[in-house]
């Protein structure tokens, strides 16, 4: 993946920066998750250095010495950008976060996941005051259930998910669409797999343009995950580059230029495919055409 961005980004050399992520704190996290959840990703992190080994979570999850480490960089980096973005230092903005963080919920790390990046970076526009209302579009092949877990009850933060079904972990049902103050802010578009890249399209803009109604967003944030893409491993769904730059010129036509738009990689896992998506969506954010 990284060969294919990298290679791509000598053509975007005059429209792309790559800028060196600050800091993320404990406070900055503890907005989503809870102290305890925190901890016992510090806790298997250093069980595994202390023993030289890998620490299982869960059946997917599995933590190494580094982890913690990653994880809040990830974070960091996403909240720089947020921050850039708002401020209107940069225009856009995609941010490579490794480990993924959609299924993170406030206590649990599953499915790769240990920090829900795009959550915390939710709350810390509204605690910093650059947004009240914010639009999280996730188009992940797999929901991502701890997003919509974190904002299920908010009336703040809209959740709008296409995602394969049936597939892992099993949530996002068209039925779940928010409780109490975030009924209504919740919208589950679940997706039989192999479905067209034209259907596709079509029940993505039908869904935004509902999120946009609703919502009225003054920050819009993208869970970007490229196991989406036709040849991934773990998903059966069949878009192709040039679907994910049309998805993303559209979201930034969409928002007019007055809504700021940053997108965070979430899951991909053909390293090259997920180069080319990526580049695919570059392209999209500075306004070039995919070759």
């Amino acid at each position: 993946m990284a060969s294919a961005v990298s290679n791509d980004l000598l053509a975007l050399h005059d429209r792309v920066v790559q800028i060196e992520p600050g800091q993320a704190t404990e406070e900055d996290l503890l907005r989503v998750h809870t102290p305890e959840h925190l901890a016992s990703i510090k806790q298997a992190a250093e069980h595994a250095e202390t023993e030289n080994r890998l620490v299982r979570i869960d059946g997917d999850t599995i933590a190494s010495s580094e982890t913690w480490r990653a994880a809040l960089g990830s974070t960091a980096a996403l909240l720089t950008a947020v921050e850039r973005v708002a401020d209107g230092t940069l225009s856009s903005a995609f941010v490579a976060t490794r480990p993924p963080g959609h299924h993170a919920t406030p206590d649990r790390a599953m499915g790769f996941c240990f920090v829900n990046h795009v959550a915390v970076a939710a709350r810390w526009l509204q605690a910093k005051g650059c947004a009240q209302r914010v639009l999280i579009i996730d188009w992940d092949v797999h929901h991502g259930n701890g997003t919509q877990d974190t904002f299920y009850g908010d009336g703040t933060v809209f959740y709008l998910s296409l995602h394969q079904w049936p597939h892992y972990p099993g949530t996002g049902a068209a039925s779940d669409v928010g409780v109490g103050a975030g009924e209504g802010w919740t919208l589950n578009i679940p997706l039989s797999a192999g479905t067209p890249a034209k259907s596709y399209l079509e029940h993505f803009w039908k869904a935004v343009d509902v999120a946009l109604d609703r919502c009225q967003p003054d920050f819009i944030l993208i869970s970007a995950g490229f196991d989406v893409m036709s040849g991934d491993p773990l998903g059966n769904m069949r878009l192709e580059p040039e679907d994910l730059h049309t998805l993303t010129r559209g979201l930034l036509e969409r928002a007019r230029g007055s809504t700021p738009v940053v997108a965070a990689l979430e899951g991909g896992y053909d390293v090259t495919r997920t180069g080319l998506g990526v580049s695919a969506v570059l392209r999209a954010l500075t306004g070039i055409a995919l070759d």
